[in-house]
């Protein structure tokens, strides 16, 4: 077995971590620091799994193939925990953490200050206030709780309630019932639409609550220098608290690893279901194989010769920008997505990281990027929809492209194969799926194999750079194998 940038591999360690994404690295410094010995497989050169940068178009843009605003890193207690200024990383925040395209030249603005956000949305500026407000307060006792197995009873009764009823319902109906005007609207439906959720689906509006929420508690930020400076930082951790990190080592078979007191695999089930082959039991396998995807990714990435030309000039300075327009027309591109057809004008999610980190591009010149919502799996290539859409909202967008670089759905899983027929999020995070992710159980981290884990975003809380899945399988894992009840480290 290859052993990549780490040859010193030592005896059998008490714990293997499979994948080494954010959850994967998350669980091997969990139990590092409970004094736990483990190690980290990675079938790939290089750590990070959808934490990564590279240079996708031409010699000195920074690309990250996958994330790139890390808002929940922000908020995570995993996170807090480790202190991202002690590991020698920084979250750069541009001076709008997004904007939404209403029409070719009305941006809707969520700044990272509430009060701001409100003043520019009319008559909804109080309704908003009232219903973003609290919950950006009460961010630090309530995301622990969020970023959590569901259901599970909250620390904080009071802060849940004001956030548990309201992202129950479908994004379009919390939408119309707490806004009377199309900006407040459509801004609200198109941070739900993050979530591949059709925008009628019950449970669709927590995803627009808890971004809204980190928006305004901590921003839309992206890492200085790429996210892989972010990756790199947790492997730097994990062998400074004595773990091993072993790249160029992929794990085919269960049977590949040597016997030890706890696995951990950042596998979706996919992925856990070709490690195990028959050792699972019937009923689980079949659970596992009913598991639903969400929507795939159409990607793509430009190296730009200057700033995006914006009709609205408020807009060059915002780090995330949402094209789609009212929340109807989002919400019917997400439905077309869900019936399995690709919209003529989806929903574009664009994202460009050099407002806010210059160092990612040559002096004067840009990265961006931009992905729209296809079905889960097609090869359908959506890149003149996305160019058509920011050309609109930005004419003289096209003669700025240098170099661009393609990523379809089925591309996007060659990548990461935990990245299931295009799906970045892990699984579709429907309301059953969220209680039952990916199999009913009582601890959802735990399978019928003894001392095997899942530590993926297919477990709880699912997608995004948060860590907590990571956290709380290796907390199970520490429990149940080793008997360490608690780790005061972390909070929630």
């Amino acid at each position: 077995m290859a052993t990549g940038d780490d040859c010193r591999v030592s005896s059998i360690p008490d714990a293997i971590v499979v994948g080494s994404g954010p959850n994967g690295l998350a669980a091997a410094i969990t139990l590092a620091r409970a004094g736990i010995s483990v190690r980290v497989y990675e079938g790939e050169a290089v750590a990070g799994g959808g934490l990564r940068s590279a240079a996708l178009t031409l010699p000195g843009f920074v690309h990250d193939p996958c994330a790139t605003v890390v808002a929940t890193a922000a908020v995570s207690p995993f996170f807090r925990s480790l202190g991202l200024d002690r590991l020698g990383v920084e979250l750069a925040h541009p001076p709008i953490a997004a904007a939404h395209v209403l029409a070719r030249d009305r941006p809707v603005l969520l700044h990272r200050d509430v009060e701001r956000t409100a003043a520019g949305l009319g008559r909804d500026g109080d309704a908003w206030w009232r219903l973003l407000g609290p919950l950006a307060r009460e961010a630090d006792r309530l995301m622990p709780w969020i970023l959590g197995p569901f259901p599970r009873l909250p620390r904080h009764p009071l802060a849940a309630a004001r956030f548990g009823p309201a992202a129950l319902l479908p994004a379009t109906v919390l939408g119309r019932l707490a806004f009377r005007e199309e900006p407040a609207r459509a801004l609200f439906g198109a941070l739900a639409a993050h979530s591949l959720l059709p925008l009628e689906a019950p449970g669709s509006a927590a995803f627009g609550l808890v971004l809204a929420m980190t928006a305004h508690a901590a921003g839309f930020p992206v890492v200085r220098g790429g996210s892989q400076v972010l990756a790199d930082a947790l492997v730097a951790e994990v062998r400074r608290l004595g773990g091993e990190v072993v790249t160029d080592a992929p794990i085919t078979s269960l049977a590949d690893l040597p016997r030890t007191r706890a696995i951990l695999l950042d596998v979706a089930p996919k992925g856990f279901l070709a490690l195990a082959g028959d050792r699972l039991p019937a009923g689980y396998r079949r659970t596992l194989e009913r598991f639903r995807y969400g929507a795939g990714a159409f990607k793509l990435d430009w190296a730009l010769d200057g700033p995006i030309p914006w009709r609205a000039p408020e807009l060059a300075g915002a780090g995330t920008v949402h094209l789609a327009g009212r929340l109807r027309d989002i919400a019917a591109a997400e439905r077309t997505v869900a019936a399995g057809n690709v919209p003529a004008h989806p929903f574009v999610i664009l994202v460009q990281a050099t407002v806010a980190d210059p160092t990612r591009a040559p002096a004067g010149r840009h990265t961006a990027w931009a992905y729209a919502h296809v079905p889960n799996g097609s090869p359908a290539d959506a890149a003149a929809a996305i160019e058509t859409q920011v050309e609109a909202a930005a004419p003289g967008f096209r003669d700025r492209i240098l170099a661009r670089h393609v990523r379809d759905a089925p591309a996007h899983e060659a990548y990461d194969p935990n990245y299931v027929g295009g799906d970045i999020g892990g699984g579709l995070p429907s309301l059953w799926q969220l209680a039952a992710r990916p199999a009913l159980r009582l601890d959802p981290y735990t399978t019928p194999l003894p001392g095997v884990y899942l530590c993926s975003a297919s477990t709880p809380p699912g997608g995004g750079v948060h860590g907590m899945s990571g956290l709380r399988a290796a907390r199970s894992a520490l429990r149940r194998e080793f008997g360490i009840e608690t780790n005061p480290l972390v909070a929630g």
